[in-house]
């Protein structure tokens, strides 16, 4: 997605360039900087691909690591419907909706020249029902979210777009693809890069647009077809992406009030938009490693939030996948508490959580679905994947725009911007033992100067009896000084094996391999890495550490 300071620096992502000029030639095609702005990010894109699976009952599952041509873990394919079959163009955002009266799930497809929609209920052969043409040309980036029925659609770059709404339970009826129109069309903004809704308080956030400074505009939905103009937030600028909720999280202070969480560029930003005509931001807080702050999504409890910076990796020697960890028990005082790495190498995008999974589309990486159980000590699990991107996996922009994983069938919905839609049914009760028995935890964890014990955790799964004589423990921790360094390795049962005490070594880091004897312990488990820091001057991490059994 495009990133825009308005008036300074328009950072044009997905594409990731970086084009100085005012934030209405950055959305106007008929400006030079425009035409450029488009042309960069159409650079990493390839033709739109045709492969299709349909029509198979039972879908393609994931078997040694492949679903038909894709990359898996513990995610099976049901079917592929490529952007040909469904109007065309590149696809770009998506969303989901079920029909109250029938129960059938719909998706609602993102493409550079209008919506689709598509009947899921049979998702191994989704059925094309029609196209809602773009209003005014044509865009690479068009989002879309549903509150009463009613699917409320923006496009970005398009000077006269507004926002479409389209009455979602016209679908009971089509029969054959048709061209669709509008029921009624939102004209207080032009261009709008995102849109957010809060289904509980009937108010969409159109967000990125020409108004507001590009911060959220509010509009009154609650009847979907009259939208009223409700206010703006303008204080921090330029807003990427936000998640508006009525908040219930830990801090007493807000509870029942209506909170937005902004990805802003360069920082999380939190406003209290209670009252429309004053919203109140509550904080603004950056993080270290910011490039640019896309998108992001809170636990079911509302204590923690998931944060993706799309220029990370691009910009960085580490191309690792990141992703950001909040801790708002303080909505004034959020606290990044963490960074996870993936194992695989591709910038992050689109992230919703649902229950105890955030679901991620991270672009030529496809679908990453990550366990959030341990977020409270900063670290996340990789739980399955699904490579809609087979060619590659770095850190440019192809493959997996969004993905939408709300549906009561328990299906998921990735668009891909050369793929189209790709519909896939997680399996996350599968236990997959890694190749080998090697356990690895690759999220840093940061040891304080002459602090508590700090631990990382290896949770152990399909394996079955005790774990061995010779137990491998294989340890890189970052530390200037490694004889302030205790280490010990903490058996699921609590027992504690010493692997380096304190001395008067004075070389840098701890990279190492320990044999543990480790006989009488049970091997499934959660496994911690505990390290201390026992004397004063200088701090280090715990870069990464496995177990081999």
């Amino acid at each position: 997605m495009k990133p825009l300071r308005v008036g300074v620096l328009a950072v044009l992502t997905a594409s990731a360039v970086a084009l100085t000029m005012s934030g209405a030639s950055a959305h106007d095609p008929d400006t030079p900087e425009g035409q450029a702005a488009a042309r960069a990010f159409m650079a990493d894109y390839r033709p739109a691909e045709r492969h299709a699976v349909t029509g198979t009952a039972a879908g393609v599952p994931c078997v040694n690591g492949k679903a038909d041509i894709y990359p898996c873990k513990n995610v099976d394919l049901l079917s592929v419907l490529p952007l040909a079959q469904m109007g065309g163009g590149n696809g770009n955002d998506i969303w989901g909706w079920t029909d109250p009266s029938s129960g059938k799930e719909y998706a609602i497809v993102g493409r550079t020249n209008g919506t689709a929609f598509v009947d899921v209920s049979t998702p191994t052969a989704p059925k094309y029902l029609g196209n809602l043409p773009s209003n005014g040309g044509s865009s690479t980036w068009r989002d879309m979210k549903v509150y009463k029925d009613h699917a409320f659609i923006v496009a970005d770059f398009i000077s006269g777009h507004g926002m479409q709404v389209f009455d979602l339970t016209r679908l009971r009826t089509i029969t054959t693809p048709q061209t669709l129109t509008a029921d009624a069309l939102y004209k207080e903004f032009g261009p709008a890069h995102n849109i957010a809704i809060n289904e509980e308080t009937g108010y969409a956030y159109a967000i990125g647009s020409n108004t507001c400074r590009g911060g959220p505009h509010m509009v009154d939905i609650r009847t979907p077809k009259s939208p009223k103009n409700a206010g703006c937030v303008s204080q921090d600028g330029y807003t990427h992406d936000n998640q508006c909720v009525i908040y219930r999280g830990p801090d007493a202070a807000y509870r029942g009030k209506e909170i937005c969480f902004n990805s802003n560029e360069d920082t999380l930003t939190i406003v209290d938009v209670t009252d429309k005509a004053n919203p109140v931001q509550i904080s603004r807080k950056g993080y270290s490693g910011a490039q640019y702050s896309h998108q992001g999504w809170l636990t079911e409890d509302q204590r923690y939030f998931l944060l993706d910076d799309e220029l990370d990796e691009s910009r960085g020697t580490d191309k690792r996948t990141k992703t950001y960890i909040w801790d708002l028990a303080s909505l004034a005082n959020p606290v990044h508490t963490g960074v996870y790495n993936s194992p695989a190498t591709a910038i992050d995008h689109n992230q919703y959580i649902k229950g105890k999974y955030s679901y991620q589309a991270n672009y030529q990486a496809g679908l990453r679905i990550l366990d959030v159980s341990n977020v409270a000590a900063a670290q996340l699990t990789e739980a399955g994947f699904f490579d809609i991107y087979p060619a590659a996996d770095e850190a440019k922009f192809n493959g997996a725009w969004s993905n939408y994983p709300y549906f009561a069938s328990g299906i998921v919905l990735v668009n891909g911007i050369e793929q189209g839609l790709v519909v896939v049914k997680p399996n996350l009760g599968a236990v997959e033992p890694p190749p080998g028995g090697k356990f690895e935890n690759t999220t840093d964890v940061s040891i304080p100067d002459a602090g508590a014990a700090v631990t990382s955790s290896v949770a152990v799964s399909g394996l079955g009896g005790k774990a061995p004589a010779t137990l491998k423990v294989n340890v890189d921790i970052k530390h200037p000084y490694r004889g302030d360094l205790v280490i010990d390795l903490v058996a699921p049962d609590g027992t504690a094996y010493r692997l380096k005490g304190s001395s008067n070594d004075g070389g840098d880091n701890v990279i190492a391999t320990y044999d543990v004897n480790a006989s009488a312990e049970d091997a499934v488990g959660t496994w911690l890495l505990k390290v201390q820091d026992v004397y004063r001057s200088d701090v280090g991490y715990i870069d990464a550490w496995s177990l081999q059994f």
